[in-house]
């Protein structure tokens, strides 16, 4: 995994970071060419009109387009001073001026915090809660992936979301793994898509409303979500948290589906076969690393939120 490119700034007691050009123009660059590599593939295959069971997951599910993902924004209290080309303009930045490390009195653009709180005060207030709830709780393991299981529970191979792809054990086969196991899915909206029959057999009935008090840190779902609560602040949080996120979400996409129902290996990804034991076993150790991945970048956007907060 790429690490984000270091913040160079010049701090400012006033509560501005001063980057100057060059910083800021680097700090761009290697956002652009980092996200370009990340959307490579979904970008070819959606020019030629070719669906991906995995990884359209990421752009249909979530709404934040390709080209808002490649944006890049420096976060809250950073000044980018002025180069030849301007620094973001908009709603969401103002012009203001701050000292840099000479002590002389720069120009240039910053996040407008005042206007940010007006309009997405609510979202920031509920985002934080929300995470700062989850991140006290421990993470719950062993769920093994059986929301995907439940989905399709006694569906008929019509109703069946990715019909395109075979069953690995068949509608039958299926069936008898979700009634052979205690399923205990704690995400609303996991759960939401579970199939009539599969609800009455999961231990929760989470909601919208009952989200704070049950998601929890080990839950595959949850941590993806971290990448909607990143670009649902955007412009607030920092670009390179943003892809962090989104590359989060993308690589606990490849383990939900492996550990799913569905046979996907002619597209390249081994089954995690969760109704055996070694199966068990390699999805609870998948799941720990990516509870721990998601730990720091749910920290990371608390801090954010924090900032946000303070206007």
């Amino acid at each position: 995994m790429e690490t984000a490119a270091p913040t160079t700034a010049a701090a400012h007691p006033g509560g501005l970071d001063v980057l100057d050009p060059a910083a800021w123009r680097e700090r761009e660059r290697r956002h652009h060419e980092r996200v370009d590599a990340l959307l490579a593939d979904h970008l070819d295959r959606r020019r030629r009109g070719v669906a991906h069971p995995v990884e359209d997951f990421l752009f249909t599910y979530y709404s934040h387009r390709p080209a808002q993902l490649r944006r890049w924004h420096p976060g809250p209290g950073v000044l980018l001073t002025e180069a030849a080309d301007d620094p973001p303009a908009g709603d969401w930045y103002r012009r203001a001026e701050a000292a840099d490390t000479a002590g002389r009195t720069v120009r240039g653009t910053t996040l407008d915090l005042t206007a940010f709180a007006a309009k997405r005060g609510a979202t920031v207030d509920f985002v934080r809660a929300l995470l700062s709830a989850v991140q006290r709780r421990p993470a719950h393991l062993g769920c093994f992936g059986l929301h995907e299981w439940a989905m399709v529970y006694r569906l008929p191979p019509e109703e069946v979301r990715h019909s395109q792809v075979p069953l690995r054990l068949g509608a039958e086969g299926t069936d008898r793994v979700v009634e052979s196991h205690r399923i205990r899915c704690s995400h609303f909206d996991a759960f939401r898509f579970f199939t009539d029959a599969a609800r009455p057999r999961n231990r929760l009935q989470p909601t919208r409303e009952s989200q704070a008090d049950l998601d929890q840190p080990g839950c595959l779902h949850a941590n993806m979500d971290l990448y909607k609560w990143a670009y649902k602040l955007s412009p607030g949080v920092p670009g390179e948290l943003v892809a962090d996120c989104f590359e989060l979400a993308r690589d606990i996409r490849e383990l939900d589906m492996r550990a799913s129902p569905y046979d996907l290996r002619d597209h390249g990804y081994e089954p995690v076969e969760i109704e055996t034991p070694e199966g068990k076993a390699a999805y609870v150790e998948a799941q720990r690393v990516f509870a721990e991945r998601a730990r720091g970048l749910r920290e990371r956007l608390l801090e954010v939120c924090d900032r946000l907060a303070a206007g």
